[in-house]
């Protein structure tokens, strides 16, 4: 998202529908963001430790908004649940006009370091 001429990111809950993603949020300066027809960008990665195989996708596209009541209620029963408390109630959809990505095994060395949540802090 662009916000004050600057891209942005922001972390957000999704779902997959009808080759769009969809999110949700509250108002505020990611809903702006996400003006209909304005440009965004949507990052996602994953790993899959019974293959050791890792997956990044990402698409550009265009924010829009449901509108008919069709769309609204098709939107709103998407399984897109908020981790943070606070009325998420607006709902963007990214059409994606380019998606890109790659899928690549993961370098056993690579495994063997503890990751920053398994990392010893300092007391």
């Amino acid at each position: 998202m662009i916000i004050d001429g600057h891209p942005e990111i922001f972390p957000v809950n999704y779902a997959v529908n009808r080759g769009t993603i969809v999110f949700r949020t509250a108002e505020g300066t990611k809903l702006d963001g996400a003006a209909p027809g304005s440009p965004v960008a949507f990052e996602v990665d994953g790993f899959d430790p019974e293959t050791n195989y890792a997956w990044s996708a990402a698409i550009k596209g265009t924010a829009e908004r449901a509108e008919s009541i069709e769309e609204i209620l098709e939107t709103v029963s998407l399984p897109i649940f908020p981790w943070q408390a606070g009325d998420k109630s607006r709902y963007v959809t990214i059409v994606p006009t380019e998606t890109t990505g790659r899928r690549f095994r993961i370098q056993a060395s690579a495994r063997r370091r503890p990751s920053i949540s398994e990392a010893t802090r300092p007391e």
